[in-house]
């Protein structure tokens, strides 16, 4: 604590890691509101609010615009899909997120994914525990194998590339689609996602919720990956067009599918629930308490960095260039 920066409060919509509260409650002054919504926000909120720090509560343009003393948004992930970067933007507020910290154990948890998806780990497990291999013998072999696989990354941001590294390790070539070529990447680019689901039989989506890659993973890239295409989803769930992929496993069109994100959390899909050959998370990726602690650390180092020193550790593209008032 600071006597520069307790005085200052900081407004927090619904739920936070705990972690992250303590250190907010410790560093500033606190204000809770039950949700994202712009009717909880009273006039004295409205006056004394300089800072946000969001987790998965929605933070909107109508929130933002109740907010006129709003400085800061310090949302808690790497991804700001919930967070209305574009128009915080445009009222030079700060949106900041937590990259690097949770990198490599999302990476972990894709390849973990992938290798449970293709091997029917699950699926084992439950037949050792079922009694099977004792009365029925072995579980079958599986059909699929990380063997000779060709993988293709759709999104080779920082997380992208530490998975490239684990399936370079475990012996797969990798490729790649992203709007344009990332710099000092030796991967083979592709221009469009089709072209790189054609030349791969294993898609990794790593790209972030936004206007252009929604439903990006439909069925003309599902065909494209072929039948013995195996698709993992570690990105968002709005990137992927759910009722073609459950249809495409059902049909045949690819071999099978890991999910740890859906489109419309934490509410899954009866079909993708039904569909066969499929491993699903429960949006797990960076979940351990280690990284957790790691994202909240770093969510409120910068809300304390903004207003001690005036400048934000980690601002999204869309504020880069906001500065202090």
């Amino acid at each position: 604590m600071t006597a520069s920066t307790k005085p200052i409060a900081i407004l927090v919509p619904g739920a936070l890691n705990p972690h992250a509260l303590k250190r907010i409650e410790a560093e500033f002054s606190i204000v809770r509101i039950p949700d994202g919504s712009a009717a909880h926000v009273t006039p004295e909120m409205a006056g004394k609010v300089r800072g946000l720090s969001a987790m998965v509560t929605p933070v909107t343009s109508a929130l933002i615009d109740a907010l006129p003393n709003l400085e800061i948004i310090a949302n808690y992930g790497v991804g700001y899909d919930s967070v209305d970067a574009r128009h915080a933007a445009t009222r030079d507020v700060m949106v900041t997120n937590t990259p690097d910290v949770l990198t490599e154990e999302v990476a972990d948890t894709a390849m973990g994914l992938l290798l449970n998806t293709v091997r029917e780990l699950r699926a084992a497990e439950n037949w050792l525990r079922a009694g099977k291999w004792v009365a029925e013998g072995p579980f079958p072999l599986t059909r699929l194998t990380l063997r000779g696989r060709r993988a293709g990354i759709f999104g080779m941001g920082r997380i992208g590339l530490a998975i490239a590294r684990r399936l370079e390790a475990s012996g797969l070539t990798v490729e790649y689609h992203n709007r344009r070529p990332a710099e000092g990447v030796s991967y083979r680019y592709h221009p469009t996602l089709k072209g790189l689901a054609e030349s791969v039989d294993t898609l990794i989506s790593v790209a972030p919720g936004t206007s252009s890659t929604a439903k990006a993973v439909n069925a003309e890239i599902l065909a494209a990956l072929g039948p013995d295409g195996v698709f993992v989803n570690i990105g968002r769930g709005s990137t992927v067009d759910e009722d073609a992929l459950a249809k495409a496993l059902n049909d045949g069109t690819i071999a099978a599918a890991g999910l740890d994100v859906f489109a419309d959390e934490p509410n899954v899909s009866q079909a993708l629930l039904d569909a066969p050959n499929t491993s699903l998370l429960p949006h797990v990726g960076s979940a351990s308490v280690h990284t957790r602690r790691a994202m909240a650390d770093l969510s409120v180092d910068n809300l304390v960095s903004w207003f001690s020193q005036g400048k934000a550790i980690t601002p999204v593209p869309e504020t880069a260039g906001v500065k202090p008032r």
